[in-house]
């Protein structure tokens, strides 16, 4: 099946479904559009400029920049021209963007943002074969030996258009479109080769049963367009005419729900753990009446879950409970989202069952998919038949089956060609007939449905040989109010240990309920008081869990793991081994008085 390229699918989008405000990006005057015909224009002059830099079809160029229209503008330009787009994290460490642009062989560079501009600069000398450095939205500090993108394009035209056109033509979708970086959880990362067809292909069966509104959805668009995830969705909006309002940071994405009411949204698990976090926050600090209302809603809510998410019926009492909860408190808590979410996606990382239930009992359907960068990335998807607590069923061409140790096994158009100049780490994971062995562990149910238990590579193994895994346990230890964020460790151990990040606000709160003031997060997890606190929701969370995965003992931590520190990758998940070097005393200090004797080796 032809699933076209790239670029084919952005002209044939723009020519049928032509959109005002296929680009949104807010400036210092509020929110502004950009329409499609204006999108290519831009996309057409930057390619043209590429080509007559030198960029010739198979040439890897660098694409450095946060969530807004010029990254589009860029990733099209570059492979209309039959390049090769390496995306580049926008707040990557210079170590790293040096690593992937030396490894990769870039020799031109698409950059937007001072902050990337200033980046680029200090590791500039360490490129000695990148030629060309492009810069947008630098204002006037731009270097004398930099390009400006506002004008290599002001003065594209129609001819511009009709080149790229004919260029786009060019590109066959078995041509490698681009090669990501992976976040590397473990070891150095890995250049992920992606074709025109890997990329076309999910975003076609992966939509398959989607209906988008080209003239009334909104997508807000946030998620990292480094990662696979948030650039796959993006491609399907822009393909099927749907306006994409560009966020350039997380902590926006608050703010920027209010502003513009989308309509569909994506994310990972972490940011609906947060929201949940703070709902239940803002509910707590309620008293009297209100509180008992709060309450009454949340009890309402695990009631009716499987009856709004399609699952079960419900009887009338439930139905009319719901309706009443939904006047006092559930439509508050859609209003924080914008109040128009139709369509939620949830991906990167497996989404607890219980907070899966809470949203859509409140009205937010969030529908989880599971996939990886080396699948381009949809391999499941639990949208329209949901599910509760699977990933969903294969999405439309693709295959899956488990091996013999519990690893998912996929083959379909979307698996990668394999990893840049890595040939036995390819060997390693991808069959000569084609299956891609992802690294998770889980399983399918009579349905067809998937369902992922944890990374094969995180699995803890005890001293006593007994497998965990950590990632449901933790999953588990985040519904409580009171803590923020876990990891489990015990790998090699004689039991299972955490470090616990609490949730300091709510720990104030409670903590000053009793009369005790707590005014540093140094000062809260050193206090008996949340120690007992935390003590207790690790107890109440974890009591259906077997003796050997039962928490023995626990560390608080003063400040939440980021991606800064190295403790989570940019899709935010957790970084083990780096978070384990970190915080290697306070671990080994769980199981000091424990320890055996080791021989001292000689040198």
């Amino acid at each position: 099946m032809n699933y076209g390229t790239l670029p084919s699918r952005l002209l044939n989008a723009v020519d049928s479904l032509p959109n005002p405000r296929a680009q949104m990006f807010r400036s210092a005057d509020g929110w502004k559009p950009i329409a499609s015909e204006e999108f290519l224009r831009r996309v057409a002059g930057l390619s043209t400029a590429f080509v007559e830099l030198g960029v010739k079809p198979g040439d890897r160029v660098g694409l450095f920049a946060a969530n807004r229209p010029e990254w589009h503008t860029a990733d099209f330009a570059i492979t209309g021209a039959g390049g090769v787009t390496v995306p580049v994290y926008f707040n990557e460490s210079p170590e790293r963007i040096t690593y992937i642009l030396k490894h990769c062989g870039a020799k031109f560079v698409f950059a937007a943002g001072a902050p990337q501009m200033h980046k680029l600069q200090s590791i500039r000398a360490q490129l000695p074969e990148l030629e060309q450095i492009i810069l947008a939205d630098c204002g006037s500090e731009l270097p004398p030996d930099y390009l400006r993108f506002e004008t290599l394009i002001a003065t594209a035209g129609g001819a511009d258009v009709a080149s790229y056109r004919m260029r786009a033509s060019q590109v066959l979708p078995g041509q490698l479109a681009s090669i990501i970086y992976t976040s590397g959880t473990t070891g150095e990362p890995k250049g992920v080769m992606l074709t025109h067809t890997n990329f076309c292909s999910n975003v076609t069966d992966s939509c398959a049963n989607v209906k988008f509104e080209s003239k009334e959805d909104v997508a807000i668009s946030f998620l990292p367009l480094a990662h696979v995830y948030g650039r796959t969705l993006d491609y399907a909006h822009l393909f099927h005419g749907v306006t994409i309002a560009y966020v350039e940071a997380v902590e926006q994405v608050a703010g920027a729900l209010l502003e513009i009411h989308p309509t569909l949204l994506a994310a990972v698990p972490r940011v609906f753990e947060k929201i949940y976090a703070r709902v239940i926050e803002q509910g707590s600090k309620q008293t009297g009446l209100k509180r008992k209302i709060f309450d009454w809603a949340l009890e309402v809510a695990s009631r009716s879950a499987l009856w709004r998410s399609g699952e079960q019926n419900a009887g009338a009492s439930v139905k009319m409970a719901w309706k009443f909860a939904d006047k006092l408190v559930y439509s508050k808590i859609r209003e924080g989202t914008g109040g128009k979410l139709r369509l939620v996606f949830s991906g990167g990382a497996p989404l607890l069952k219980e907070l899966a239930e809470f949203f859509w009992a409140v009205g937010v359907p969030i529908y989880q998919g599971y996939g990886l960068t080396e699948t381009a990335p949809v391999l499941t998807s639990n949208y329209p038949q949901n599910r509760m607590g699977s990933s969903g069923k294969p999405i439309p061409n693709v295959e899956l089956r488990i091996a013999e140790d519990g690893e998912i096994l996929a083959r379909g158009p979307c698996v990668m060609q394999g990893y840049y100049k890595s040939v036995e780490a390819t060997r390693e994971v991808l069959s000569a007939d084609g299956w891609f062995s992802t690294g998770d562990i889980g399983y399918l149910d009579k349905d067809n449905y998937l369902f992922i238990t944890d990374r094969k590579k995180d699995l803890i193994k005890t001293a006593a040989g007994k497998f965990i895994a950590p990632q449901p346990i933790e999953n588990a230890l985040k519904t409580s109010p009171f803590i923020l964020n876990a990891m489990v460790i015990g790998d090699k151990r004689k039991f299972v240990s955490a470090l616990i990040v609490p949730n300091f606000t709510m720990v104030a709160a409670r903590a000053a309920e009793q009369g005790i003031k707590l005014s540093s997060n140094q000062e809260m997890v050193a206090h008996s008081f949340v120690r007992l606190l935390i003590e207790g929701e690790v107890k109440r969370l974890t009591a259906n869990l077997a003796q050997y995965e039962t928490i023995k003992r626990f560390a608080l931590l003063p400040e939440d793991f980021t991606f800064d520190s190295g403790g989570l990758t940019f899709t935010l998940k957790l970084r083990r081994r780096v978070v384990e070097q970190q915080f290697h005393d306070v671990i080994e200090g769980l199981y000091a008085d424990v320890s055996e004797p080791r021989p001292i080796l000689q040198n």
